[in-house]
């Protein structure tokens, strides 16, 4: 259980958040997976299959993520919203729970949200996909 003086910040400040990656996620997503798929698609005269779009999406994001969260536990939105991944003492994440997490991030959400709404029940307000990574989003001060 999170200790009372570092409660898990609220849920708004937390969709607030993400709603701000969101915006941030399409400037990256321009950069390191439009823009790439673009030229290879030119010089190789043919777009790459579906699978291998999906693939390098995942894999694009799963490096901004993990990259941010290993290095200071925040992403640019996170800063800006004054919160931080951590582990569930308090300590850094690692990179087997930043790509448990990243993984059950896209169920957590694509199922009606069912991984978020998980907060509103638990004890300690964390997002399922926390709750089993063994993470926890706290207030950085």
């Amino acid at each position: 259980m999170i200790d009372k003086d570092e409660a898990a910040p609220g849920i708004a400040r937390r969709l607030a958040s993400m709603a701000y990656e969101l915006m941030l996620l399409l400037a990256v997503l321009l950069f390191l997976l439009v823009l790439p798929q673009w030229a290879f698609a030119t010089f190789a005269q043919h777009a790459p299959s579906p699978a291998i779009v999906r693939a390098h999406f995942f894999l694009t994001l799963l490096l901004y993520f993990g990259w941010c969260w290993t290095h200071g536990g925040q992403t640019l939105a996170m800063k800006t919203w004054r919160l931080q991944l951590c582990d569930a003492s308090g300590g850094p994440v690692r990179w087997g729970q930043v790509l448990l997490r990243y993984t059950l991030c896209y169920p957590s959400l694509l199922l009606g949200g069912i991984g978020i709404l998980w907060a509103l029940f638990d004890r300690d307000r964390q997002f399922l996909h926390d709750r089993i990574a063994g993470t926890r989003i706290r207030v950085k001060v």
